[in-house]
C-alpha cells in the first residue's frame, strides 16, 4: 500500500494506527504529528492538490473528506490511467470517529497487504474515544447559546449539521444562528454580516484558532458584535479535528464548558 491523505485529521489519524510507513503524501496542513510527517513529500493544500505532483508519487489509495476536499480533484483521480483507490470519509459527528476508525481498519488493517498491527491500535482508540463519549453528555448541562466564529472580514461561523457544532453539543452548547447547511458546500459556513437580530441572543462567542487564527486583540470586535456575550479564546484544531485528535478533543470540551465565562 501507498497512502496519500489529503486531510489533516485524517493524516494523523493514519499516522496513530501506524501506517506512517505506507503514507507517500500529504497537504502543507498535514502537520501532526510533527516529528513523523518531516519527511513526507507534500502535495499542495487540500483545496489546491497538486495533482501531477501527486500522480508521480503513484498512491495506491487516497483518503479524502467531503468538506476538505473539492470533488473535481476526486474526480481527477479517477480519471488517471492507473487511478488509486479512493476512500471518501465525511464524519459529522463526534460519535461518527467510530465508524471512522472502523473504515480506516478496513481498508488498511484487513486482508491482502494489510498493515500488521493497525487493527490492535484502531481498537484501544475505539476504546478511549467510547470513554470520552460516555464522559461528554449534555445531560445536566445547561443549555447554552454560543456564537463560534472561524473567520473575519468577513466574520464566519458554522451551521448546526457540521462536525464543530455537534461536537459543541455534546456539553449542550447550541450553536447560533440556527440553520443547517446541508451535507456540502458554503452553507456549511456562513457568513455574520453583524446587523442579525438573533445577535443579541448570543451568550458567548468562542473565538477559534484555526482556519483564522484569533488572538487577545479581537475579543473587542467579538463581543461589539454580540452585546450581551463574553467571549474567549478556544483551540481549533481540539475542537474541529476528527479522527484521534477527537480523544483528546472531548476532554478539552468538557474542560471549557466547565471553566468560568468571561
Amino acid at each position: 500500500m501507498r497512502i496519500a491523505s489529503l486531510v489533516p485529521s485524517l493524516t494523523e489519524l493514519l499516522v496513530a494506527l501506524g501506517l506512517r510507513d505506507r503514507l507517500v503524501a500529504r497537504t502543507g496542513f498535514c502537520i501532526h504529528p510533527a516529528d513523523a510527517l518531516h519527511d513526507v513529500p507534500k502535495v499542495g493544500g487540500t483545496k489546491d492538490v497538486n495533482l501531477a505532483k501527486l500522480q508521480r508519487l503513484a498512491p495506491t489509495h487516497v483518503v479524502v473528506n467531503v468538506d476538505e476536499n473539492r470533488a473535481e480533484t476526486v474526480e481527477a483521480m479517477r480519471a488517471w490511467p492507473q487511478p488509486p483507490s479512493i476512500v471518501v470519509t465525511h464524519p459529522q459527528a463526534p460519535q461518527d470517529n467510530l465508524a471512522l476508525i472502523a473504515q480506516m481498519v478496513e481498508h488498511f488493517g484487513t486482508g491482502p497487504g494489510a498493515h500488521p498491527g493497525v487493527a490492535e491500535r484502531a481498537d484501544a482508540l475505539t476504546h478511549a474515544l467510547q470513554t470520552e463519549l460516555a464522559l461528554t453528555q449534555p445531560a445536566s448541562r445547561p443549555a447554552r447559546k454560543v456564537l463560534y466564529l472561524i473567520w473575519r472580514d468577513p466574520w464566519m461561523t458554522v451551521a448546526r449539521d457540521t462536525y464543530l457544532a455537534a461536537m459543541l453539543a455534546r456539553v449542550h452548547w447550541l450553536t447560533l444562528p440556527d440553520v443547517h447547511g446541508g451535507a456540502t458546500g458554503a452553507r456549511r459556513y456562513p457568513v455574520v454580516q453583524g446587523d442579525e437580530p438573533w445577535l443579541a441572543d448570543v451568550e458567548e462567542v468562542l473565538l477559534s484558532s484555526e482556519p483564522y487564527r484569533f488572538g487577545a486583540e479581537h475579543l473587542a470586535a467579538a463581543r461589539a458584535l454580540c452585546p450581551n456575550a463574553s467571549a474567549r479564546l478556544v483551540d481549533g484544531e481540539l475542537l474541529s479535528w476528527y479522527g484521534a485528535r477527537a480523544v483528546a478533543g472531548l476532554r478539552y470540551l468538557r474542560e471549557i464548558a466547565e471553566a468560568p465565562s468571561r
